[in-house]
């Protein structure tokens, strides 16, 4: 693989391509996690205003997916960052967030926040989120405390 057939676009959520992979990450968010801890967004959600959605491509091919919500106060929110299960470990996770993390600070936010599963099978997303430096912090934006979730924070400024 080299740096010119990867590539990190904004991309359409409701492109039927981008909805094999939303489908997935969304079957996996409910096979893991009650109900009422579900909090991934669907397509159409993605699509809306003060959403950028993005895809992580190389060449042709879809292998992931990220998303920032932009809050009040200068708050952004990754939402639906998720990488296909045959392309995980290559590092293209910390790639996708890097991404997201440089587009949140030029797009002037102060901070980015995120909200992940507790249960065993996010233990891999929660230690890639403190590698790149988001610490545990209390619920953010409309979230509300829930055992099933972790919430985790980077200030940008």
């Amino acid at each position: 693989m080299t740096e010119t057939e990867l590539m990190i676009v904004p991309d359409d959520p409701l492109s039927p391509e981008v909805g094999v992979l939303l489908d997935r990450h969304l079957q996996l968010m409910r096979d893991t996690s009650p109900p009422e801890s579900v909090h991934a967004l669907e397509p159409a959600e993605l699509a809306g205003p003060g959403i950028r959605f993005f895809t992580l491509r190389e060449g042709a091919r879809l292998l992931g997916m990220g998303a920032l919500k932009e809050h009040a106060g200068g708050l952004a929110e990754i939402k639906s960052m998720h990488i296909a299960a045959e392309a995980r470990g290559r590092g293209l996770a910390r790639r996708l967030l890097d991404h997201l993390v440089a587009t949140a600070r030029a797009d002037g936010m102060v901070r980015i926040s995120l909200e992940t599963g507790a249960e065993p099978e996010f233990a891999p997303a929660r230690a890639l989120y403190a590698a790149a430096g988001f610490e545990t912090c209390p619920p953010f934006a409309d979230y509300r405390e829930d055992p099933n979730s972790v919430f985790m924070t980077l200030k940008l400024d």
